[in-house]
């Protein structure tokens, strides 16, 4: 399905729930809802499926205005938060539902179909029971399975991994990149995990406060981010914001440190230097700007360790590859080579962004 949205807008009493905004997504594709709690994407994904009514603007679906027409005349599948399973049915049952609706499957087909989405979403070993008798966390994948088997040209997914464990939603997010490849369906999925659309990939809209930030090819807004917004929206940890003034042949920061980083605005000017907590290191390279400093935090995540240290240019946190030992208030210094650093104009809007790896 194309999907397309024209001047949508939503307004509930004084409250604004979402700025106009316009979007047509990549039919046949991924599209990842980006953004915080409160971002506005369930607002977004109702207006898609036709369960809202925007106050303003064109839903479009395959060129044709469906901005009144309800959800169940709608060719859409939903999967929310909260798993919504028919608690009389056996788990089997649930996931043949939408198949039994259609009348165009016969009982082998149907069988062979829920059995398979039953084993890629690891329920298979509960197909004859009720949903009651399940974990909140199976449930959800019932929930999950049900909607893939309906095989609509439009699926929502909010946020439908938040309830499971870690470790299963690692499994199910493999699973699922396999899933949409098939390119079946349109796909709508919101996040507010920078790590998951990008392992999602296919095309992400950054969402904040009600507004559309950013929409393009996932490694493009991911590596190029338009805004200030939009890289602190798309950067986890938030990436390191630094105050600064252009200079003739670089950036002056906090501390009499400056960074060898040219940039297409006038000598004076103010900027925002950007890094990510990735591209910090403790081993120097040649040309690199080295940054010492106390270390205040050290936190082991899996394999990574995250520093924040405080430096004379200002609080950073480095992300560093495996699992490294720092005492409290102990010295090391940080390392970053100019050519990974961003740099935003004085409206917060992008001026440099590090080349793209090859």
């Amino acid at each position: 399905m194309q999907l397309s949205l024209e001047g949508i807008g939503k307004t509930v009493g004084a409250a604004t729930w979402l700025y106009p905004l316009s979007l047509a997504l990549q039919p046949g594709a991924v599209s990842v809802l980006l953004g915080a709690t409160q971002a506005g994407k369930t607002s977004l994904m109702r207006l898609m499926a036709g369960l809202d009514q925007p106050t303003q603007g064109r839903v479009l679906a395959d060129g044709r205005d469906v901005t009144g027409v309800p959800v169940r005349e709608r060719q859409v599948a939903m999967v929310y938060q909260q798993f919504i399973n028919y608690p009389s049915l056996t788990v089997a049952e649930n996931i043949a539902s939408p198949l039994k609706l259609q009348g165009r499957m016969d009982r082998a087909a149907m069988q062979a179909r829920v059995q398979a989405l039953a084993e890629r979403l690891h329920i298979a070993p509960f197909l004859q029971r009720l949903p009651a008798e399940l974990s909140g966390g199976q449930q959800q994948r019932v929930a999950m399975a049900r909607a893939l088997a309906k095989g609509a040209p439009l699926l929502l997914l909010d946020e439908p991994l938040v309830n499971l464990d870690y470790k299963l939603r690692e499994e199910l997010r493999e699973e699922l990149v396999g899933l949409f490849a098939s390119g079946d369906s349109t796909v709508v999925y919101a996040t507010t995990e920078p790590t998951e659309a990008l392992l999602l990939g296919g095309w992400t809209a950054v969402m904040d406060a009600g507004e559309l930030l950013q929409y393009g090819p996932t490694a493009e807004v991911f590596h190029r981010p338009r805004s200030i917004r939009v890289a602190r929206a798309f950067s986890d940890p938030p990436m390191n914001l630094l105050a600064g003034h252009a200079e003739a042949d670089g950036v002056a920061l906090p501390g009499g440190v400056r960074l060898a980083l040219r940039l297409p605005v006038e000598p004076g000017a103010a900027v925002t230097v950007g890094v990510r907590a990735s591209a910090l290191r403790v081993q120097a390279r040649p040309g690199d700007l080295a940054l010492p400093g106390q270390v205040e935090l050290a936190e082991i995540s899996g394999s990574d360790t995250f520093v924040h240290a405080a430096t004379a240019v200002g609080e950073l946190v480095a992300q560093l590859t495996g699992v490294h030992d720092f005492a409290l208030g102990s010295r090391l210094q940080l390392h970053l080579a100019p050519e990974q650093a961003y740099a935003f104009d004085a409206q917060g809007e992008l001026l440099v962004a590090p080349r793209r790896p090859a």
